[in-house]
């Protein structure tokens, strides 16, 4: 009776590790609908830009516009794991009466200093995004330089409406900047790491429950003896 509560403890504790591993198995199934259904999202059929999009009902909406690109621009500091660091190219985009903020793509590090001109009647596609990347911690920007896509002061500064519309495709030919469209590659998916890691330690808890058990038995059949 004495050794039984240590076995029962041993069980009990491997079944709650294997439970968490499960779980997090199930999260991982519903955060990849998740992330499905949001890829579908952003690559469905584009519509026109709406007049007043709304941030929350409207977040990745696919749009596709005619219009110009300005001279003007703005670099975001940025960078491709595959490539290494570059800059986000922000600049103003005109369709119909209206002018709006664009992100163009990802120009490497060299590209810093090459002037890209206007583009006339150019077809965009892309995504509405709000983007949320400031903080205290983030720098101050550095003449055209800036360190995060601060959405309505970066429209100030470039005179357009706050609205960024995150390019997917385009008709320029040849391309001046490589679009770097909106996905899901960034959101965390950290279940499968979760479940493994619980039952690793499903195993180990076993592997000394069964130890313990193992102990207990040699020790009584050399009392035994």
């Amino acid at each position: 009776m004495r050794n039984l509560l240590p076995i029962l403890f041993g069980i009990a504790g491997t079944v709650f590790l294997v439970s968490l591993g499960v779980w997090q198995m199930q999260r991982l199934e519903w955060k990849q609908g998740i992330l499905a259904e949001m890829d579908a999202h952003m690559t469905a059929m584009p519509v026109a830009i709406p007049a007043n999009p709304d941030p929350v009902g409207d977040a990745f909406l696919p749009v596709r516009a005619t219009g110009a690109i300005g001279a003007r621009e703005i670099l975001v500091q940025s960078s491709l794991k595959s490539i290494g660091p570059g800059y986000r190219v922000l600049a103003p985009f005109t369709f119909e009466d209206r002018t709006i903020l664009i992100d163009r793509g990802f120009i490497r590090s060299t590209g810093r200093d090459t002037t890209r001109p206007a583009v006339e009647d150019v077809t965009l596609i892309g995504n509405l995004h709000w983007p949320d990347e400031i903080d205290g911690f983030t720098p101050d920007p550095e003449g055209a330089l800036w360190f995060a896509r601060d959405v309505p002061v970066i429209a100030a500064e470039l005179g357009t409406e706050p609205l960024l519309l995150v390019v997917r495709q385009t008709s320029e030919d040849p391309r001046a900047v490589t679009p770097l469209p909106v996905d899901t590659a960034g959101i965390p998916n950290n279940h499968l790491q979760y479940a493994v890691t619980w039952f690793l330690l499903a195993i180990v808890w076993a592997g000394m429950t069964a130890f313990f058990v193992a102990q207990q038995r040699r020790n009584r059949e050399s009392q035994s003896t």
